[in-house]
C-alpha cells in the first residue's frame, strides 16, 4: 500500500500496479479499492494502473467537513504521484466524480464511464428530496444498516425482501462500514436522479475524448441515462457490453478499456 496527502491534509491510500501510462480507477459506492482487484492485474501488463481508497474508505482518511471538491483534490494528488496526467475510469457514482474532476480541469487525458446512474426520465422512480438528509441522519444516529438499506431500495431498486435476506450474507458488515459514505456519493450525483434531463452545462467544459459503456443486460433507464450522458459530449465513444449489468465482469470490460487508453497513451 501506499499513500498520498490530499490538500485538506487527509491521507489517501492506493495499490499501484504495472507499468506505462498511468490508469486511476475510480470506484463507486459502497467500494473500495479491493473492488479493482480483478480489473487491475488484466489493465497492469499495458499501463501502471493506480487503484484507490476514496477518502472516508479502507484505508484513506477522512477530514471533515465533506464536500465534493475534496474528493476532485484527492483526485488531483493522485493525478500528481502518477506524473502530472492520467486516463480515468469510473464505475457507476466514481464515474460522475471522474467526470466533475475532468470538467474542474484536472489533467485528465481520456476519460471512461461505465453507467453513472443518473435517472433522467420517469421509466423509474426518482430518489427521494431529502435522500442525502436522510442517510445523513440514519448514520449518525448509528443505524448504518437502515442507511445501507435506504441506498439499495431507493437508489439502486432493490426489493424490501431481498434487502432483508442481505442483511444476513457474510458481505453485510464490510457493506456497514461504509454506509457514512452513501451521503458522499448522494452529494456527487447532485440532482441527477431526479428524472429530469442531465443538466449539460455542468460539463461543457470536458473536450478529453470520452469513452461511455452501460451493460446490454442493465435496466432500460441505466442505458437511457448512458445515452443522455453521450450525447453532451463532443469527443465521445459510445460502448455496450453486451451481456453485462451494472457489475461487468472484468475480463469483458478490460479489453475495452485497453483498447480506448492504449490510443490516447503518450502525452499530447
Amino acid at each position: 500500500m501506499n499513500d498520498v496527502t490530499s490538500r485538506d491534509g487527509t491521507t489517501i491510500a492506493f495499490d499501484r500496479s504495472g507499468a506505462g501510462w498511468p490508469i486511476l480507477l475510480v470506484g463507486g459506492a459502497l467500494s473500495d479499492r479491493s473492488a479493482a482487484a480483478s480489473l487491475a492485474p488484466l489493465l497492469a501488463p499495458h499501463f501502471t494502473v493506480f487503484a484507490y481508497d476514496r477518502r472516508g474508505r479502507g484505508d484513506s482518511g477522512d477530514t471533515p467537513p465533506y464536500a465534493v471538491e475534496r474528493e476532485v483534490e484527492d483526485l488531483g494528488a493522485l493525478i500528481t504521484e502518477a506524473g502530472g496526467s492520467a486516463s480515468v475510469f469510473g464505475h457507476s457514482s466514481g464515474a460522475v466524480l471522474a467526470l466533475e474532476a475532468t470538467a474542474l480541469g484536472l489533467a485528465i487525458t481520456r476519460l471512461a464511464l461505465y453507467e453513472p446512474p443518473f435517472i433522467v426520465d420517469d421509466s423509474r422512480p426518482a430518489l427521494p428530496g431529502d435522500y442525502v438528509t436522510q442517510l445523513t441522519e440514519l448514520t449518525s444516529s448509528g443505524r448504518p444498516g437502515d442507511a445501507v438499506e435506504l441506498f439499495l431500495t431507493k437508489g439502486v431498486g432493490v426489493p424490501v425482501d431481498m434487502v432483508a435476506q442481505m442483511r444476513s450474507s457474510p458481505m453485510w458488515p464490510a457493506m456497514e462500514s461504509l454506509a457514512h459514505t452513501l451521503a458522499y456519493d448522494g452529494a456527487i450525483m447532485g440532482d441527477t436522479m431526479s428524472g429530469n434531463p442531465l443538466p449539460i452545462e455542468r460539463w461543457a467544459s470536458v473536450t478529453a475524448p470520452t469513452l461511455v459503456l452501460d451493460g446490454g443486460a442493465s435496466p432500460p433507464w441505466a442505458r437511457t441515462a448512458v445515452q443522455a450522458l453521450a450525447n453532451v459530449f463532443p469527443d465521445v465513444r459510445r460502448r455496450t457490453l453486451e451481456g453485462q449489468d451494472h457489475g461487468p465482469a472484468s475480463e469483458v470490460l478490460a479489453p475495452v478499456l485497453e483498447e480506448f487508453f492504449a490510443a490516447g497513451s503518450a502525452p499530447g
